[in-house]
């Protein structure tokens, strides 16, 4: 069993807080439900503008390190390559986009929009179009660039400098060691209260859905006390999950829901207006991109209404809150893709089959309300948003089969997400380790209910909401340092990239072995042994030769190896700057599956392969004498010496070793 892996200044910070929010709404509700309508309130009238502007900026940041300069740099080495191939790629951020929202929200936001549009006249042909095009504003590209940020972030700095998965880590160029202090902690206690608070409310629009189901379903009235009820049941299931180890089964579970979401959607356009709805996709699109600019910038200062707290700004609160959760997932699976791959993968896949699913739903609703309805659909929906899915399924056949899967799959994202929701929180409180107990898991799952279930019954939606706006305050300002520490270790990789194609590699040709011998390793590629005995005996001597010298002149030298993996690494320390690292180490990689020298075949040609500091592409020794690698080593060091001595020297921070 693993031992406890807290930081604790993060845990302890984090536990406070929200446990102050649980103990306020358990302990005196009434009070609490008036003092969190206030601060909703005060926040989103005070800042509402901050908000708007800075998911604007999340935006403009996404598409610049996209489509600009920084698009070629890889999260990760530059050798490295991606560790899952590209369609398994994309089908996992496919999945990121499914969950408890677009259940909650599938026709109950469009039908609202239609029924009381904030700029038409309702149930018009107008408010119909301006009913899509908001939908597809709130859940479209603007969610998906602060996700991108939180985990471009992550998985940079993370992949890239060997820092921890945590949000402080983004802020090594800024900080720099400072990040290990109370700065550093603050940042990821305001992480994890984000999160917290921002699962609570996916939860509780969950337990809301799942409790209407069952009334739909069934005629039980559904109590506070019975919506509690299924939060603790719910609650119980994914701690079993968390303290027995079955995750291998709940991701099989999530794969099925997906898969079971999916049908649901293609079931409705076949049986709904099919041309109708893939005509409407085609246009809600336009209408989204004709208005994105004004709708980006809007915050009806001419004309103030509540329609914008209520939704847009609520929104973006919701999705900066949630940034850590779906970051944490979209940078684990994402390491060795370029900085352009990953942009406008996470851009527009997810958003992409939103659009279509929010249409299938959106656009038939209000196509069943105009006709076979009469308005009665609407009338329902106005009253109670959380029935909006079942009252729509009583106009299509078979309306007890979907609405007893659409319960099913509310439940199983609830299980999902309080799962992965706790397991990125405990990541965070460890100080990046995944490595954790079981008990850390389940205390977080038992926090995360907790906080829904108290919430729920001090003020219902509204004070989750609340909650949700005030901890995205903080974390929004954090985000903002993100983008300025991307931009600046980014700028630090290109500086030290273009340093190393003016330099050039013709210092290293001197230092390439003799043809015969380059001929011979040509026709008999060198062995598994061959290379861990060069590695150990002419690499390790070398290196040692290397730093012997600088040490008698006064250098911080040394040589680390690691004979049991191969591997060996030269290090000389600088003050304020990158170390000086030269490593070798063994690798191999596949051959071709024929020869035209008609060698005989083999499946892996084993190399001993270098690697620096700047993680920039390494090289295959294999073959150099002794001599020959310390000429190669100075070859190195006169580059290192010459780009730190550059006027640009102030960019290459210090950073942990690259390994």
């Amino acid at each position: 069993m693993h031992r406890f892996t807290i930081n604790p200044p993060v845990f302890f910070g984090a536990s406070a807080i929200v446990l102050a929010f649980v103990l306020l709404g358990a302990l005196a509700p009434d009070r609490a439900e008036a003092f969190f309508t206030q601060m909703q309130a005060w926040i989103l009238n005070r800042f509402g503008w901050f908000y708007l502007l800075s998911v604007a900026a999340f935006l403009i940041a996404a598409v610049l390190f996209g489509f600009g300069r920084y698009g070629s740099l890889k999260l990760g080495p530059d050798e490295s390559e991606p560790d899952f191939p590209f369609a398994s790629w994309i089908a996992m951020l496919f999945a990121a986009g499914m969950g408890i929202g677009l259940m909650f929200f599938a026709v109950g936001e469009p039908m609202t929009h239609f029924i009381n549009p904030p700029e038409a006249a309702p149930r018009s042909i107008e408010a119909g179009r301006q009913a899509m095009a908001l939908t597809f504003f709130h859940w479209g590209i603007h969610a998906w660039a602060i996700y991108a940020i939180i985990g471009l972030s992550l998985a940079y700095f993370g992949y890239r400098y060997n820092l921890p998965l945590t949000i402080r880590s983004g802020l090594y160029p800024l900080l720099r060691d400072r990040i290990h202090g109370p700065m550093g902690h603050a940042v990821d206690v305001f992480a994890i209260c984000g999160t917290v608070f921002g699962v609570a409310t996916s939860l509780g629009f969950g337990v809301l859905q799942i409790s209407a189901g069952l009334n739909h379903l069934t005629g039980v009235e559904m109590t506070p006390g019975m919506q509690i009820a299924l939060i603790v049941a719910i609650i119980i299931v994914t701690a079993f999950s968390a303290v027995s180890g079955v995750h291998r089964g709940v991701r099989r579970l999530s794969e099925l829901n997906l898969l079971l979401a999916v049908l649901l959607m293609l079931f409705v356009l076949a049986i709904g207006p099919t041309t109708l709805l893939m005509r409407s996709f085609v246009q809600n699109i336009g209408f989204y991109l004709d208005d994105i600019m004004l709708r980006t910038f809007n915050i009806y200062a001419y004309k103030p209404i509540d329609w914008i707290n209520a939704w847009t700004l609520f929104y973006w609160a919701w999705w900066i809150s949630w940034a850590p959760f779906v970051g944490m997932f979209i940078a684990r699976i994402s390491r060795g893709r370029t900085v352009r791959q990953f942009i406008w993968a996470v851009l527009f896949i997810p958003a992409g089959f939103t659009f279509l699913w929010m249409t299938v739903f959106g656009n038939s609703a209000m196509f069943v309300d105009t006709t076979i309805a009469g308005g009665e659909l609407g009338k329902a929906i106005a009253a109670d948003m959380t029935v909006g899915l079942f009252r729509f399924f009583e106009y299509l056949p078979f309306s007890a089969v979907s609405s007893t899967i659409v319960v099913m799959l509310v439940t199983v994202f609830f299980v999902t997400s309080a799962d992965s929701g706790s397991l990125v929180v405990d990541t965070l409180a460890a100080g990046g380790n995944t490595e954790t107990p079981a008990i850390q898991r389940l205390y977080w799952c038992v926090l995360i209910g907790a906080a829904a279930s108290v919430l729920m019954l001090a003020g219902g939606l509204k004070a989750l909401q609340t909650v949700t706006v005030a901890s995205a305050l903080p974390f929004t300002v954090v985000m903002l340092l993100l983008v300025w520490g991307l931009i600046r270790g980014m700028n630090a990789d290109l500086a030290f990239r273009e340093g190393r194609r003016a330099i050039g590699p013709a210092a290293r040709a001197a230092a390439a072995p003799p043809w015969q011998r380059r001929l011979a390793l040509m026709l008999n590629s060198p062995t598994r042994a061959d290379v861990r005995g060069f590695i150990a005996n002419d690499v390790n001597l070398a290196l040692t030769a290397v730093a012997d010298e600088l040490t008698a002149k006064g250098q911080i030298a040394g040589v680390s190896a690691d004979f049991e993996n191969s591997a060996v690494s030269l290090t000389v320390e600088a003050d304020g700057v990158r170390n000086f690292v030269y490593g070798v180490r063994m690798t191999n990689r596949r051959l071709p599956t024929f020869s035209t020298l008609g060698m005989e075949e083999q499946d892996v040609q084993y190399e001993a392969r270098t690697h620096f500091n700047d993680v920039s592409g390494g090289y295959d020794i294999m073959g150099l004498t002794r001599e020959q690698i310390i000429g190669d080593v100075l070859v190195q060091f006169d580059r290192y010496l010459t780009l730190m001595q550059s006027a640009r020297s102030e960019l290459y921070l210090k950073a942990p070793e690259v390994s």
